[in-house]
């Protein structure tokens, strides 16, 4: 095998990006400038062998603690639970939020594989065993692996005793009615609230 078709093999197994788009970036990176190339390939490189998860939480990090469980202005007594590292920056451009993270590493989904032992559930039952925790909210997604993963980890924080709220789902700010889908009505009117 070529060293091009080494490289559209490995571009193509990246989410969203099939042979033909891994072959339009591989000779786009044989017409850039070899110092671009080198810089992209040693930024891989870096990324690879500094980022980890971080011990307490799960997210993605190069410290020792990622940098929500290293500031002490958090609130350590609420902890959100997610479904991938990527879910946090969502709810933290939000500006509202000010707890802790744990990230369970993906979703319950059998017909891929994907049971309780392989996602950071054990760990979250441990955290909460611990004590210091008065709330965990669930924000895995709107999905049913999402919804599945959210009720089995509510089955195995409930006798922890410790409060558990779900996200509100509903509409989106600046949406139109009449192009909501039915289950997204639904649960809009079901997460109402009183002005």
């Amino acid at each position: 095998m070529s060293a091009i078709d080494d490289l559209v093999a490995e571009l193509s197994r990246l989410p969203t990006i099939g042979k033909k788009s891994a072959m339009r970036l591989t000779y786009h990176l044989l017409k850039q400038p070899v110092e671009q190339s080198r810089r992209l390939a040693q930024a891989l490189v870096t990324l690879v062998d500094q980022v980890h998860a971080c011990p307490r939480c799960f997210n993605l990090t190069e410290q020792a603690l990622c940098a929500m469980c290293a500031d002490p202005r958090r609130d350590a007594a609420l902890i959100c639970v997610v479904e991938e590292a990527s879910d946090i920056g969502a709810i933290e451009r939000s500006g509202e939020y000010r707890g802790m993270y744990h990230v369970l590493g993906g979703r319950l989904a059998p017909l891929d594989g994907i049971g309780p032992d392989d996602l950071a559930i054990a760990p979250l039952v441990a955290r909460i065993a611990a004590g210091g925790v008065r709330e965990v909210i669930l924000a895995t997604n709107a999905k049913l692996e999402g919804e599945a993963t959210a009720l089995y980890v509510q089955q195995q924080l409930a006798p922890s005793g410790v409060a558990m709220s779900r996200i509100a789902r509903g509409l989106p700010v600046g949406g139109d009615l009449e192009y909501a889908d039915g289950v997204t009505i639904a649960q809009s009117i079901t997460a109402r609230r009183a002005l």
